[in-house]
């Protein structure tokens, strides 16, 4: 019996579509699988929640270019808004002013610890209303403990005790290493000097 073109074409046409109907929904189901899997607040909460596979503390100690100190001087001030100068910080919250520094390195606060590193970048007073700044910077490092870099950058709400900024790389003994900077100002004198306190806890060692 010889079937008619017309209907041997629609009964083709017919599985066709009942193929890809198929096919659509096994795809469809496995993505809401996968996407489920990936939303569960289990699955972030085992990504998230670790002990850190290592602890640091450091101090760095800035030293403010104020005219009359640069022999002992960290630190100076490279930019400024119209209404400051470059040897004294601006006034509404210095706003505007943009440091770099080159700050030595201690395992304690004491500013005549031997260095073991330097912290080298920059912070900008970010903000006219509030006491606040933004860091971008790194731990250098090249001593018989230590070598290689940690790279931060953050935000730094200074009026705050503490404040969290992110590990965002390194190299040599922290390399491609991940993590969370606690800072804590551990000493000021004024607007010449200040000690910051680093707490490191690193999420991704290699």
């Amino acid at each position: 019996m010889i079937q008619h073109p017309i209907y041997t074409a629609s009964n083709q046409q017919q599985q066709l579509m009942e193929l890809t109907t198929r096919l659509v929904s096994v795809i469809l189901f496995l993505l809401v699988i996968r996407v489920g899997c990936s939303a569960s607040p289990h699955h972030w909460r085992k990504k998230r929640v670790g002990e850190p596979c290592k602890k640091l503390v450091f101090y760095f100690h800035d030293i403010i270019y104020n005219g009359h100190n640069g022999k002992n001087a960290t630190s100076a001030i490279v930019g400024t808004p119209a209404w400051g100068n470059r040897t004294i910080l601006a006034g509404h919250n210095h706003f505007g002013d943009v440091v770099v520094f080159d700050d030595p390195i201690t395992l304690d606060n004491n500013l005549h610890s031997p260095p073991v590193g330097r912290a080298q970048g920059f912070y900008i007073y970010d903000k006219k209303d509030i006491f606040t700044a933004w860091l971008g910077f790194s731990f250098v490092f090249n001593s018989t403990q230590l070598r290689g870099t940690i790279n931060f950058a953050g935000a730094d709400p200074l009026m705050n005790k503490t404040r969290d900024i992110s590990v965002i790389g390194g190299t040599g003994d922290f390399f491609m290493t991940r993590g969370v900077a606690t800072l804590s100002t551990d000493a000021f004198e004024g607007e010449v000097y200040f000690r910051l306190r680093a707490d490191i806890n690193l999420f991704e060692c290699w």
